[in-house]
């Protein structure tokens, strides 16, 4: 597998930020090919990066080696810096290892913004089917056929626990940029109380809960709404996190 998977903004509009998008435990490039594909239509440079590679009995030099692959991924191979503002998507384990770095004091390289999407707590599913597995990712009948169909998805992989260690620096409230916080209100591997609380001791935050998705929020069968979701955070983040849109309306 290359490296990156770029989705390039359409030629001819000016590129407006750059994101990068970290996949989850068990998933690869092409789990992101409709997500990448719908952010670049908005005039984002997208680019989806390797999984991190944690080690469970010395995690610092794992989230130390994925910090400078996330600052190498943000320019391009000739050395042409990325177009600001660059964000950072992370899902599942990625969101936990991008988290991680950014609580870490000292660190190396930092986004504009990040987005962290099913950011998981300690508690890891039991051994499930492939078909239980499916049913705690997504209900989205797309994507459960694209997890199928790549024969480079792990199966299994949600079964195996995010490093102690780095989701202890993940829970941390040292992120400073400004933060999307993503989870489907279906999923249970999220501890969704400790999201709240770190969604307001974070200074520059909010979060978004979803109607009835489940672990894999950027995949799901609402993923047209949380992709808006996600370029009202990217436009906002633009124009100084001040909202281009205020809304006022009755409950429907």
């Amino acid at each position: 597998m290359s490296r990156y998977t770029d989705h390039p903004a359409p030629e001819g509009v000016t590129t407006r930020g750059t994101i990068l998008v970290v996949p989850g435990r068990g998933e690869t490039h092409e789990t992101y090919a409709r997500l990448g594909a719908r952010l670049s239509a908005d005039a984002y440079h997208v680019r989806v990066v390797d999984p991190p590679r944690l080690d469970p009995a010395d995690p610092a030099p794992s989230l130390t080696r994925f910090a400078k692959e996330l600052g190498e991924a943000a320019d391009a191979p000739d050395g042409v810096p990325a177009v600001r503002p660059v964000v950072v998507i992370g899902s599942d384990a990625g969101a936990a290892a991008v988290a991680a770095v950014l609580a870490r004091t000292g660190a190396a390289w930092q986004p504009d913004g990040v987005v962290l999407a099913g950011l998981p707590s300690r508690a890891a599913p039991e051994r499930a089917t492939w078909e239980e597995e499916l049913d705690l990712r997504t209900a989205c009948p797309v994507h459960r056929r694209r997890l199928t169909e790549d024969g480079q998805v792990r199966r299994g992989a949600l079964g195996t626990p995010v490093p102690a260690p780095v989701l202890a620096l993940a829970e941390e409230n040292e992120i400073t940029v400004p933060t999307l916080l993503l989870a489907g209100d279906a999923d249970p591997l999220v501890d969704h109380q400790a999201l709240l609380a770190k969604a307001r001791s974070l200074p520059r935050a909010r979060l978004s809960r979803v109607r009835g998705a489940h672990h894999d929020v950027l995949n799901d069968a609402q993923h047209r709404s949380v992709a808006a979701e996600i370029v009202t955070f990217l436009e906002g983040l633009r124009d100084g996190m001040a909202p281009a849109v205020s809304v006022a309306a009755s409950a429907w």
